[in-house]
């Protein structure tokens, strides 16, 4: 078994509230958590209109597969206009056996 932790940074050009943060992200989220196995969550940036960084881990059989779903994951954000992605910081953990 393989995992990754993904920090993704976030530009949201259009918000002018958290609110209307909010409106933005959520389906963002929902989007991420539809294309696979990922767990996804907000960890930073929380009080910033314009700024997000959203958590996600992954899991995958082996590390192949494991880059592939990264690269699902990259393929969605790139097609999200609402949204600019600023970073991607990718930490491969280590297989516990």
């Amino acid at each position: 078994m393989r995992a990754a932790a993904l920090r993704v940074e976030l530009h949201l050009p259009s918000p002018q509230s958290l609110k209307a943060k909010r409106a933005i992200l959520r389906p963002v989220i929902e989007g991420i958590k539809r294309l696979g196995s990922f767990s996804v969550a907000e960890v930073d940036d929380h009080d910033r209109w314009q700024r997000a960084a959203l958590g996600v881990a992954i899991a995958a059989p082996d590390g192949e597969s494991l880059a592939v779903q990264i690269a699902k994951l990259r393929r969605y954000l790139d097609t999200r206009l609402e949204i600019e992605v600023l970073d991607i910081h990718t930490s491969e953990l280590e297989d516990p056996v």
